[in-house]
C-alpha cells in the first residue's frame, strides 16, 4: 500500500532509539524527510546510519537537543520551521512508590511527557494551518488508562497527553488536519530492556516475560510484549493521507491490556 507520504516532512521527538526510532524508520521507508532527534549526537548519527542502511535513499536530517528545555524547542523551530507531521515521542518512565516521588519528579515527568509535545505542537500549528494539511501525533500509553500504580506520576502524563491531543483536534475541526494519540502497552524498546536487565536478577528475557504477563499484566491478549515496528506501523498510518477520517482518537496498540471493547 502506498501511504502518499513521499512529499511529507516529519519530525520525531526523541527518535534516537526505541518507539520514536521506529517510526522514524517507517516515515523514511515511506519517502518522507524525517528528521530524527535526541539528546546524543553520537546516538544519532548511529541511528541516522541503520536507517540508511537499510533504506540507502532515505533524506534524514539531525536535530541534536533536549526538547524539554523550551530554548531548545526556539532553535528546533529556526533550523526546522516546516514540518507536515509532528509525532510527540518523547517520554521518560520509572517506577517510584507514591510516596516517595517529590515534588521536583512530577515537574521534570510533565516538562517531558508533557510540555515538550505543547511547546511543538504550539510552534509548528500555525503553518499547518496555513497549508490546510497537517498530522500531530501524541505517543501516549495504555497507562493513561490504567494507572499503573508503581509509577503513578508516568500514568498521569500519559493521561495528560490524551487531554491535549485531543483538545487540539477540537481546535483543527474542518481542517485537513488531524491530531491522535497512539497508545502503546508493553513494548520491547531499548529502555524496557535496560529496565528488565536491572530488576530481572539475571532472569532471561523470555522468562521474564512469562511471568510479567502472567502476573503483572495478565489482561494481555497476545501475552508477549509488542516490538516497536509494530506500534510503528499503525503511527505511520495514522501519519498519512489515507488516514484522513482518524482525528480526536485514542488509538490503542497494547495488545489488548485495557479490558474494554471500545
Amino acid at each position: 500500500m502506498d501511504l502518499q507520504l513521499k512529499d511529507k516532512t516529519a519530525f520525531v521527538s526523541g527518535s534516537s532509539q526505541g518507539i520514536g526510532f521506529a517510526i522514524a524508520n517507517s516515515l523514511a521507508a515511506e519517502g518522507s524527510h524525517v528528521i530524527i532527534n535526541g539528546r546524543s549526537n553520537a546516538k544519532l548519527i548511529r541511528a541516522k546510519d541503520k536507517i540508511l542502511n537499510e533504506h540507502p535513499q532515505a533524506n534524514i536530517s539531525l536535530f541534536c537537543g533536549d526538547l524539554s528545555d523550551p530554548q531548545t524547542t526556539s532553535k528546533l523551530i529556526s533550523q526546522q520551521p516546516n514540518v507536515d507531521i509532528l509525532v510527540n515521542a518523547l517520554g521518560i518512565f520509572e517506577p517510584k512508590e507514591f510516596l516517595d516521588i517529590p515534588d521536583e519528579d512530577w515537574e521534570r515527568f510533565f516538562n517531558v511527557n508533557v510540555l515538550s509535545g505543547v511547546r511543538l505542537s504550539r510552534a509548528y500549528l500555525p503553518q499547518l494551518q496555513e497549508k490546510n494539511w497537517g498530522r500531530i501525533i501524541f505517543i501516549s500509553s495504555e497507562s493513561a488508562l490504567q494507572i499503573p500504580q508503581e509509577m503513578i506520576h508516568y500514568g498521569t502524563t500519559k493521561t495528560a497527553q490524551l487531554a491535549v491531543s485531543r483538545g487540539l483536534a477540537e481546535i483543527c475541526a474542518g481542517t485537513g488536519i488531524t491530531v491522535n494519540a497512539v497508545l502503546p502497552g508493553p513494548t520491547r524498546s531499548e529502555g524496557v530492556i535496560e529496565f528488565i536487565d536491572q530488576i530481572s536478577d539475571g532472569q532471561d528475557f523470555e522468562a521474564f516475560e512469562k511471568e510479567f504477563f502472567q502476573s503483572i499484566r495478565p489482561s494481555s491478549l497476545i501475552k508477549r510484549f509488542a516490538d516497536t515496528q509494530e506500534v510503528a506501523n499503525m503511527v505511520t498510518y495514522l501519519c498519512s493521507p489515507l488516514a484522513s477520517a482518524t482525528t480526536g482518537a485514542a488509538i490503542r496498540v497494547d495488545g489488548g491490556v485495557v479490558k474494554s471493547c471500545v
